[in-house]
Parts: C-alpha cells; sequence; structure tokens
C-alpha cells in the first residue's frame, strides 16, 4: 500500500486507538470524569492528524533523499521523537487550558502521555510497516 491510501489508512488506525488511550490517561492522570477527558483526547487526536500528515511528508521527503535506505531502528527513533516534540510543543497550552491546570501541571501530564505515545509510535509504525509493507521512500 503506497501514497495518500497508506496515509489515511495509517492515521485513521493511529488515531482511533490514540483517542481511547490519551481518555483513559487523561482521566487517570487529571482531575476529570471521561467525558471530559475525552473532548481533549478528541482535539488532541484532531492536531495530531494534521501534524501527522504534515510531519510524515516532511520525513518522506528527507528520507526519500537518504543514501541509506530502510527504516533502523536508529531512524525509527528520530522519527517517533520528532512527532512527539511537536505533539508536546502543541498539547501543553491545550491541555492547561481545557484541563484548567497551569502550564506546568499540563507538561507533567502530558510528559506521562509522551512516555506512552513515544513507545506506541514506535511500535505501531514498526507493526504498520510489518503488515503493510515499507512505503516507497523507505525501500530498497
Amino acid at each position: 500500500m503506497q501514497g495518500p491510501l497508506r496515509k489515511v489508512v495509517y492515521v485513521t488506525l493511529f488515531e482511533l486507538i490514540a483517542i481511547g488511550c490519551t481518555t483513559a490517561g487523561l482521566t487517570l492522570l487529571s482531575r476529570h470524569d471521561a467525558g471530559h477527558a475525552s473532548i481533549a483526547a478528541v482535539a488532541s487526536s484532531t492536531i495530531a492528524v494534521v501534524w501527522n500528515l504534515f510531519y510524515n511528508t516532511l520525513f518522506e521527503a528527507w528520507e526519500a533523499r537518504q543514501v541509506t535506505r530502510g527504516r533502523s531502528v536508529a531512524r525509527r527513533v528520530a522519527h517517533a521523537l520528532g512527532f512527539e516534540t511537536g505533539m508536546l510543543l502543541m498539547l501543553v497550552p491545550l491541555f492547561a487550558w481545557w484541563l484548567e491546570i497551569s502550564l506546568w501541571h499540563a507538561l507533567v501530564l502530558d510528559f506521562g502521555l509522551v512516555l506512552f505515545f513515544l513507545a506506541y509510535t514506535f511500535a505501531f509504525g514498526w507493526l504498520f510497516d510489518t503488515v503493510f509493507g515499507l512505503p516507497a521512500s523507505a525501500r530498497a
């Protein structure tokens, strides 16, 4: 699977799972109920979808220009770190506002989610590539 269809399937599967995980995490780590937390989860998912499409387009354009092909562990770690850093910068202010907490508390809260999502992003990407094959940009 290649091109836009690959991106749509990737983002859809990733975000459906992410909404459930984020709702659970925000409910456990904040004083808000699942209903309130789910709104933050859906908002963060919407941000993530836009960021994911933008970030992965840039990453794959960079990747296509590299001499070394394939997706090594180091390249997958770099991909996950870059993606999650961007998410952190966007979500901390959102969580602070919606959950009515300080920026510091939102950062600590989001840090817990980032730890989870670093592993999730890495594992999901690897599993997705295993099931659907590597994108053209990563093939030898």
